[in-house]
């Protein structure tokens, strides 16, 4: 991916938050179905900017100019990342990230933070700590400080 107009934009970007689709890692939850999820839940499209599947693919979900609607307060300055899994087979929170997923997420986050310098990578968690979440299932923070 290059440094540029397709991924930047003129809003003010503070926050690069990762997600995960909350779903077992021994189930395929691919884009169509994060989609329908998301409609479900009455938003107008896929609330991410970004959705990494396990093969490591990047979707563009929405345009990185555009309002996402993935995190309670901080939509409005912040593009978010989700990758698919962040569950065990039986259920339980866990890092379940691939390494096709791992390197397609770094070089992503590489990118945005090229293009957006002064912002922060956060998991989603450590952005809404008064609600009890375990997403992405890791330390985003921790992970990318060195970006």
């Amino acid at each position: 991916m290059k440094s540029g107009s397709f991924y930047q934009n003129y809003r003010e970007v503070r926050l690069l938050i990762v997600h995960c689709s909350a779903t077992r890692c021994n189930r395929d939850f691919p884009l169509d179905a994060l989609h329908r999820s998301h409609l479900s839940r009455g938003f107008a499209s896929i609330g991410y900017h970004f959705y990494i599947t396990r093969e490591g693919k990047v979707h563009i979900c929405r345009p990185a100019h555009q309002i996402g609607a993935h995190v309670t307060g901080w939509n409005d300055k912040s593009i978010g990342i989700c990758y698919e899994g962040g569950l065990s087979e039986k259920g339980v929170p866990a890092d379940t990230r691939t390494y096709a997923q791992k390197c397609s997420l770094l070089d992503l986050l590489r990118q945005l933070k090229a293009d957006y310098p002064q912002a922060k990578i956060l998991g989603h968690y450590q952005v809404s700590p008064n609600i009890k979440k375990a997403c992405p299932c890791f330390d985003a923070k921790e992970e990318y400080k060195f970006i």
